[in-house]
């Protein structure tokens, strides 16, 4: 078994769809950033809100920005790439920021858990199935999005046998295990999204 202790945050009162960001300000906080969740979302998430035009739902690309505001409970969220622009602007002359979408947990563990690292890792909501939908349409390029819901944003810390182990924002949920399986199928139906960090 290993697990890493990280401080933990709650997202549900101060940004109820922003676990991302709070995922982001636990791990700072591990490495002994006193940042708050309002500091990182206010000055450091690029984040943009929905229109209707001409009766259609227009948004961002949450491959660039985060898709509505953390604070708004019906706002949808934001993928790595948001995540590690946000850490750069934060700590990139500490760390090297690495976006590992694509890579396996097995991979995350080696490189990152078994050294004391924690890793943002993207999930689904209580390990809930993804469901498929909204969508909207990009400004800029116009074309249609798809979003995939459900999807939740935690700070993975460590693993036993059977379990990867979470700092898990949702609800107060706090250090908790979920299968490795079923990690491992909803991690897959995110895109297979992470974050890690690297000392320089």
């Amino acid at each position: 078994m290993k697990l890493i202790n990280v401080p933990y945050l709650d997202q549900t009162c101060e940004a109820p769809t922003g676990c991302e960001s709070v995922t982001a300000v636990m791990l700072l906080r591990y490495l002994g950033r006193q940042i708050s969740i309002q500091e990182f979302v206010d000055e450091y998430l690029e984040k943009e809100d929905f229109k209707e035009i001409d009766g259609e739902v227009w948004g961002p690309d949450p491959y660039e920005k985060f898709a509505g505001n953390p604070y708004d409970s019906d706002s949808m969220g934001c993928y790595a790439p948001v995540i590690c622009k946000a850490l750069e602007k934060i700590i990139g002359d500490e760390y090297h920021v690495i976006d590992e979408t694509g890579s396996s947990i097995e991979k995350l563990m080696e490189t990152y858990i078994n050294h004391d690292m924690p890793v943002v890792f993207w999930a689904t909501i209580n390990l809930r199935d993804m469901i498929t939908g909204p969508d909207w349409r990009l400004f800029g390029s116009g074309k249609k999005f798809t979003w995939r819901s459900n999807e939740h944003c935690m700070l993975l810390v460590g693993y036993d046998e059977e379990h990867y182990i979470f700092n898990d924002p949702w609800e107060n949920n706090g250090v908790i295990r979920y299968p490795k399986e079923l990690v491992k199928d909803r991690y897959e139906k995110q895109y297979s999204q992470a974050v890690g960090l690297i000392k320089k």
